[in-house]
């Protein structure tokens, strides 16, 4: 009906005019003193074929309507599906579409030209960066003091920091290799706290985790990011106290812990890009990027994630992958 009515409205003037013209034959039968059935059969017989006329009108104005739509969605393409033009006019509106069109594809490809060359160099960058990483581990390993626990906490963040770098190119590259089968949940969870266990023992952080027992299906790589991360913010946040890592039946990893907490006001901001809150202005630390990047790759592994928290108490990430699991299966 919405559709009639806005056909209708684009076509006003000419059904102002027909009926113009209507009543002017009317009038002119009228003054004639012709009989009123007479009158009255012309007036019929006019309003028909213009009901008809109109009808067969509506038809083609929405038979191009839907063929402009189809175009609409199928722009990436090209415009070949444009419905040949009626007049001069739209003959010019469509070599303007066209013109437009060109332009876009030539900025287009100009973009991702540049874009893919940015993309190749951060990636050699952050390969070849890991290389003197891994030299100045081997360097801080050689000798034992607070200062050295010092440098190779802030070496490790480093690190952890190049990893992200990776996964933001990575992440929306049609090459990204994701690799879906089922795991032993554990076996990921213990990567992750081999790379942390220097950070549990440097801030004596106690960590409360016993063997899970779960297979999910997954992917390693990807979801090994997302823990690590997780344990990260965790460690981050947390002055003194436990982290402790669990599953909810039938299959949610839980992380848990008791620091510093999330205000009310930001728990529904906290997977916004570039988004820190208050801790993250407190800390002045905080890229705003690392829970942003959990949610969109368990997005793609179709899993989901939810925070609870209370402010000076704690707070719980808890990773869904029960359902999802439901769905990839």
């Amino acid at each position: 009906m919405k559709e009639v009515l806005y056909y209708l409205q684009t076509v006003r003037k000419q059904i102002v005019v027909f009926l113009l013209f209507c009543g002017i034959f009317v009038l002119v039968f009228a003054l004639c003193r012709l009989p009123l059935a007479t009158v009255a059969y012309g007036g019929g017989i006019g309003g028909f074929f213009g009901l008809l006329i109109l009808a067969g009108s509506y038809r083609d104005w929405k038979k191009r309507r839907e063929r402009l739509w189809a175009v609409k969605r199928e722009l990436e393409v090209g415009l070949d599906a444009l419905p040949k033009p009626r007049d001069q006019i739209e003959a010019q509106y469509q070599e303007l579409l066209r013109g437009l069109y060109g332009q876009k594809q030539e900025l287009v490809t100009e973009y991702n030209g540049r874009f893919q060359e940015l993309v190749e160099y951060y990636t050699i960058w952050a390969h070849q960066i890991k290389t003197p990483i891994a030299a100045m581990d081997l360097i801080l390993q050689q000798e034992e003091s607070s200062f050295q626990k010092q440098i190779a906490q802030e070496l490790r963040r480093i690190r952890q920091y190049v990893e992200m770098a990776l996964v933001v190119l990575r992440l929306d590259a049609d090459s990204t290799d994701y690799v879906i089968k089922e795991y032993e949940l554990d076996d990921i969870i213990c990567q992750a706290l081999r790379k942390f266990a220097p950070s549990f023992i440097y801030k004596k952080i106690r960590l409360v985790y016993e063997p899970l027992g779960k297979r999910v299906l997954t992917d390693e790589k990807w979801l090994l990011f997302v823990i690590e991360q997780l344990l990260s913010n965790a460690l981050k946040y947390t002055r003194k106290g436990t982290i402790e890592i669990l599953l909810e039946e039938p299959a949610t990893l839980c992380i848990r812990d008791s620091g510093m907490g999330i205000a009310p006001e930001d728990l529904p901001r906290i997977f916004e890009k570039g988004y820190t809150g208050y801790n993250g202005r407190k800390d002045k630390k905080a890229s705003g990027i690392g829970l942003y990047l959990c949610r969109r790759i368990l997005g793609k592994l179709n899993h989901g994630i939810t925070v609870d928290s209370v402010l000076g108490e704690g707070t719980i990430v808890r990773v869904n992958l029960y359902r999802e699991r439901r769905k990839l299966e």
